[in-house]
């Protein structure tokens, strides 16, 4: 067997052995069945064959050692086996220790070494602590010398920024002789490229200055600076003013010279190409106007220059121009408000792009100077609207200032057209208020106050004429189409020009009544041209003057001709009026104020009663008690235009279907009336109605019947005549079926009511006699006449 060390060889068997020997005390604690199971394994166990692995003679026991070989130990029992297992099992460890037995060797050899390091390193770190107590001995010698340096370069550095300091302050008093020097040079002007940066210069000065005013000779200095400042700022002044005179008299036409279409031009070239220079100055000068009041002074003396320059080249050639309009468009005032805006809005376009060719920012002196010239128009054209009587031209001019000026142009140059927009408007403002002015007096003079002629009031004979005028269009039409296809279907037939018919043209405004007629074209005229609250108030009173006339013309017609053409006069006209102011979206309601004295004037009776109290000292006295109750009132009513047209118009219906109904039942009437009296004078003396009307001789069969044939003459003679007039004055079928629709029912309720009494009051036999017709026979002797409507 492999050599093993014999301690660790028994201290392995004898650690085993205790381990199995405290695994079968402790450990494996079985019963007794348990143990007999054991045992039973044990012997099962001892005849059990040995692994194949293990050489066959060692289960012999032979000798199968080989030459040089180390012998081989025997293994006859599992206790043998696990025993040699165990050897072996040390020898592996044995061998696996090896390494770490060979490595603790090294170690040992290394801390060895490490021992001596140790000893070196603790030589060197003594030497080390010696070098730094004389490295610290150094720095604080070392320190303390930089802090003496340091402290000497902040006292430098404290003496070279106090030099500084006094230099620079110095620097703004030194500047003077400097400024001086260049602002008395020949050679300096204003467009020179050092002048702006000597106005810099001049401003850092100044206001240096006037933030240390405590310094010595500080105000004399400023006095000084301001001087220098003036003068430069004249330099500038008067660069600005000689170049403005000089363009200005450059372009300025000589007295009597006619300016030709080049002039305009020759206003705006000649200033934009001084322009340059000029806005290179005023944008400093600009820039300044809010730190020092000079520059804002000359800023403004420079628009003010401007202005008057332009003004002086502008204004007479605005005015010619004008003057020239005027001639040109006579009595056309619409085209002259046209052609004078368009002119004036080009010139104040051209004159706001050419101030902002000089200067940055906008000015008052700019407005002023529009103004001026806008009110040169506004001046010429205020008496030519004060002296217009027309409406149309009026409201012609109203809509080319509010649409096609201040909406369409205008708007579209707010910032440029600022301006001539409100000198506009004021205009516009004139001529709405001559336009109101106008209009009340034409509704006073021409509608309150028409004289109707004797044609206007010849009703129905216009509509006739104009009913056959239209039937005569209408025939001349249908024979021209027929004629027009002949010849196309005739294709060889040369095409010659024949002479066109003369059509009659039936202008259905001109069968109006002239009031309605000139109304509505005033409303219409009014209302694209007028506020609202505004139109309101007028259309308000044309509306009451028309309607008032159409009744007037009503009543004459009526007292001329019939009293259902005067009714139906009215109603189509009402008609009329009512469809056509439903087109303007306002509502013709107006809010009619005023006071009431009523209270006032009984208050003034009390005082006259109470003179005894006029003087008294108390609570009674008799004028408080005026003051207090003797108060007006203020009263607040609403007018409606349409809802009284409405009114007018159901009562004039409401009236011509009463009177038609009368007119067409009369007879049946007066015989129902008398049936009622007699009915109700039996009732009363309580007699039999049937006795009492055998007595009476209206009630007999026969007169009765006769009433009927009367009643069915007038309702067949009547009806198509009233048809007719219906359809001649509305030629509208549903108005027309409107209005004869109560007619029918109130004559169909007449007859109704009669029939009703025959049958109760006659016999059959009378009843026949009588023949009352029924319901449907009467509605169709009702029924409107569809040929009579044709022809």
């Amino acid at each position: 067997p492999r050599y093993v060390h014999p301690v660790m060889a028994m201290h392995v068997s004898k650690d085993t052995r205790d381990k199995l020997s405290k695994w079968d005390m402790q450990l494996a604690c079985i019963t007794e069945k348990q143990k007999e199971g054991v045992m039973e394994m044990s012997a099962a166990a001892t005849f059990r064959p040995l692994p194949v692995e293990i050489p066959l003679g060692i289960c012999l026991g032979q000798d199968n050692t080989e030459v040089g070989e180390e012998p081989k130990i025997k293994v006859e029992s599992v206790q043998q086996l696990n025993s040699w297992f165990d050897e072996v099992e040390l020898e592996v460890h044995f061998e696996e220790e090896r390494s770490y037995r060979e490595y603790s060797k090294q170690l040992q050899n290394y801390s060895q070494q490490s021992q001596t390091l140790l000893t070196e390193v603790n030589k060197a770190l003594e030497l080390l602590e010696e070098m730094c107590e004389k490295h610290q001995s150094v720095s604080m010698k070392t320190g303390a010398l930089y802090e003496a340096c340091e402290k000497l370069v902040e006292d430098q550095t404290k003496l070279t920024n106090v030099a500084e300091s006094i230099t620079e302050k110095l620097s703004y008093f030194s500047e003077l002789e400097k400024i001086g020097g260049k602002l008395n040079t020949p050679t300096l002007s204003a467009t020179s490229d050092s002048f702006v940066g000597i106005l810099a210069r001049l401003d850092e000065c100044i206001g240096f200055i006037e933030n240390h005013s405590h310094y010595k000779e500080s105000l004399t200095y400023l006095l000084r600076f301001k001087h220098y400042q003036s003068k430069a700022l004249g330099f500038v002044k008067q660069h600005v003013v000689h170049t403005l005179r000089h363009t200005t008299q450059s372009v300025l036409p000589k007295q009597g010279e006619v300016l030709s279409e080049n002039s305009y031009a020759q206003f705006y070239g000649k200033f934009r190409t001084s322009a340059p220079k000029i806005k290179m100055l005023m944008r400093e000068i600009e820039l300044r106007t809010e730190k020092a009041f000079e520059y804002a002074t000359l800023l403004h003396d420079c628009h003010q220059c401007y202005v008057s320059q332009r003004a002086l080249l502008l204004s007479p050639t605005v005015n010619a121009t004008i003057e020239e309009l005027k001639k040109i468009h006579g009595t056309n005032y619409s085209g002259l408000v046209r052609a004078g805006c368009n002119f004036l809005s080009r010139v104040c376009q051209d004159e706001y792009q050419l101030f902002f060719h000089f200067f940055t920012d906008n000015s008052s002196s700019l407005s002023g100077l529009l103004e001026m010239m806008c009110y040169s128009l506004y001046d010429a054209l205020r008496p030519v609207v004060i002296h217009i009587n027309h409406l149309e031209t009026l409201a012609d001019m109203c809509s080319i200032l509010q649409v096609e000026i201040l909406e369409d142009r205008v708007k579209e140059k707010e910032n440029e057209l600022a301006t001539f927009g409100m000198i506009i408007t004021q205009l516009l403002e004139d001529v709405k208020q001559r336009l109101v002015f106008r209009a009340e007096r034409y509704i006073y003079s021409d509608i309150r106050n028409y004289v109707p002629a004797p044609g206007d009031l010849a009703y129905p004979e216009k509509l006739t004429i104009a009913a056959d005028a239209q039937q005569l269009e209408n025939t001349s039409d249908s024979d021209s189409v027929f004629n027009t296809s002949e010849v196309e279907d005739d294709e060889s037939a040369p095409r010659k020009q024949k002479p066109r018919k003369t059509r009659a043209v039936v202008d259905m405004q001109a069968m109006w009544y002239p009031t309605l007629r000139r109304s509505l074209v005033c409303l219409s005229k009014l209302y694209r041209c007028l506020d609202k609250p505004v139109f309101e108030g007028l259309a308000q009173d044309a509306l009451n003057e028309c309607v008032a006339s159409l009744q007037s013309a009503s009543a004459s017609i009526q007292s001329k001709k019939t009293q259902l053409d005067g009714q139906l006069f009215l109603i189509k006209h009402l008609l009329i009026l009512r469809e056509q102011i439903a087109a303007f979206d306002v509502d013709f309601c107006v809010t009619d104020v005023r006071l009431d004295f009523s209270k006032t004037k009984a208050a003034a009776f009390g005082l006259l009663k109470k003179k005894s109290r006029i003087f008294s000292l108390g609570g009674n006295n008799a004028f408080l008690e005026f003051f207090l109750e003797g108060i007006p009132e203020v009263v607040e009513s609403q007018l409606d235009s349409k809802r009284e047209v409405d009114a007018k118009l159901k009562l004039v219906c409401e009236q011509l279907i009463s009177q038609v109904s009368s007119s067409l039942t009369l007879p049946l009437k007066r015989l129902v009336t008398k049936f009622e009296v007699i009915q109700e004078l039996a009732v009363k003396d309580g007699i039999d109605m049937k006795s009492l009307l055998r007595r009476q001789p209206f009630s007999k069969a026969d007169e009765v019947h006769d009433i009927l044939l009367e009643a069915n003459k007038l309702l067949k003679s009547q009806v198509p005549l009233i048809q007719r007039s219906l359809t001649l004055y509305l030629a509208n079928e549903e108005t027309e079926h409107i209005l004869f629709r109560p007619i029918k029912a109130s004559v169909l309720q007449m007859y109704e009511e009669l029939e009703k009494i025959v049958h109760q009051f006659y016999s059959v036999e009378d009843q026949q006699i009588i023949s009352i017709p029924s319901q449907d026979q009467v509605s169709l002797m009702l029924t409107m006449d569809i040929s009579t409507r044709q022809n």
